[in-house]
């Protein structure tokens, strides 16, 4: 029906309309939108990144993330709150600095969480383990450093060769327990199982506390995989979707700041970035009851454009009354 009739109480025309018509054609045309959008705009949908994949594809990458956490060159070992106590390692602003204040939540020595903590635990069926571990746990830092440096420096001229690391030829103890310990944790990464070994879960029931698994692969390996997926810091890829989840679009002015000075060349990017969007979000949420700031809606008019309909009506109106 498209007849028109006048509500005598009501001074506005109405009309009856199919209101599942209506819904189903909106959606209809939000469907088609979504789509076209989605095929022109979308990033990959690609799984997160996982210690057997980069075991896989990339073994090497994989055994110098492990060196690195065992002679404490990782990116969470010199990190600082909420991992660790490391001199100098947090940000601060004019005194501001909260992650001195929180201190120190997370405890983490990536050497016994992420390398010799699993390894550990695949001692009883692995029994070959427990000699190379006994050797390291019982050299002091100063051999534990030297080992790790003499297989780094092997490293690129080293093979995978039946699923197992071959460094090249060296004087007899140069390379320590190494070799036996980073071929048992290769094999164990390839099974798929580094990561519940990293997060210690016990019994049937999942373990839910992820967050020093996900902290493993941090630095190289992520920031190799990210720039696959032009996904790195640089390229916005916060707001870029990740696995099968929506990118946090919401988060486009937070990730702006870390592209312009002063913030991108700041050793405090992360603090002076939370301190100043916080600000800007204050002042939003506080903007009706600020002088001044309240009144620049009504100034700038934009509500006159939305409403164009009505104020011309208005006017009409008013000029018919006088």
């Amino acid at each position: 029906m498209s007849r028109k009739w006048t509500n005598t109480n009501s001074q506005y025309p109405q009309m009856p309309y199919d209101l599942i018509k209506e819904m189903l054609v909106a959606l209809g045309i939000m469907g088609v939108l979504v789509l076209l959008l989605a095929g022109i705009f979308s990033t990959p949908d690609v799984p997160a990144l996982t210690a057997k994949q980069v075991a896989q594809q990339a073994p090497q990458l994989l055994l110098q993330n492990a060196l690195d956490d065992l002679s404490g060159q990782d990116a969470i070992s010199t990190y600082g709150p909420p991992y660790n106590n490391t001199p100098g390692a947090s940000q601060s602003l004019a005194g501001i600095s909260p992650e001195q204040w929180a201190g120190v939540q997370i405890p983490i020595k990536s050497a016994q969480v992420n390398v010799i903590g699993p390894l550990t635990k695949i001692e009883p069926v692995n029994p070959s383990l427990k000699a190379p571990l006994t050797t390291w746990q019982r050299a002091t830092s100063s051999q534990q450093n030297a080992w790790v440096q003499h297989v780094e420096s092997a490293l690129s001229k080293a093979k995978i060769v039946g699923n197992a690391l071959v460094l090249p030829a060296q004087t007899p103890g140069d390379y320590g327990p190494l070799p036996a310990m980073l071929n048992a944790y290769l094999s164990l990464a390839r099974t798929g199982l580094l990561e519940d070994a990293i997060d210690g879960g016990t019994g049937p029931m999942p373990v839910i506390d992820r967050t020093k698994s996900l902290l493993l692969l941090q630095d190289v390996p992520d920031a190799a995989y990210a720039a696959k997926l032009d996904m790195a810091g640089n390229e916005w890829g916060i707001i870029k979707e990740t696995g099968n989840y929506p990118g946090a679009v919401w988060l486009w002015f937070y990730t702006l700041l870390y592209q312009i000075p002063p913030f991108s060349t700041s050793a405090s990017a992360d603090l002076w970035v939370v301190l100043t969007t916080g600000g800007v979000t204050v002042i939003l949420m506080l903007t009706p009851f600020i002088p001044g700031l309240r009144s620049i809606p009504r100034l700038v008019g934009i509500h006159k454009l939305i409403w164009r309909r009505y104020y011309r009506d208005q006017r009409k109106r008013r000029g018919v009354r006088a």
